[in-house]
């Protein structure tokens, strides 16, 4: 979350109020207010079922502010970045892993054959398939 109550406002109106308004808004043009009401009264998560509703048009909005100016419709996350030494290992490095065995070897020509062997079977049925 932003440190800046205002970014941290804006951020909260565009991810969490701007879904729930987007769906608010088309469900009383395509239904009017009946619709609406409906959107309350049939489920057990109204503002969840409402957010995910008006998600994409929200999304929509977003990106359109972006174009008018960047980071409007999208806030930019502000993010630290920090020096690290020469000999410390990189954020989330994977190690290298030791190197393959005979029977690793073996395991995966099994598991290959096998894996081929499957994909033979389901072509045949799929050629037999009405």
């Amino acid at each position: 979350m932003a440190a800046d109550p205002l970014d941290a406002l804006r951020l909260a109106l565009m991810q969490e109020v701007l879904p729930v308004g987007m769906a608010v808004v088309e469900r009383a043009r395509r239904g009017g207010p009946r619709d609406v009401i409906e959107a309350f009264t049939d489920s057990s998560d109204p503002l969840g079922t409402l957010k995910q509703e008006g998600d994409g048009a929200a999304r929509s909005l977003r990106d359109s502010l972006d174009r008018l100016q960047p980071g409007l419709g999208n806030p930019v996350v502000k993010v630290t970045v920090e020096e690290m030494a020469d000999g410390d290992p990189e954020p989330g490095a994977i190690a290298k892993p030791a190197a393959p065995t005979a029977a690793d070897r073996l395991l995966l020509q099994q598991t290959l054959a096998r894996v081929s062997s499957d994909l033979a079977e389901l072509q045949q049925r799929l050629l037999m398939a009405p």
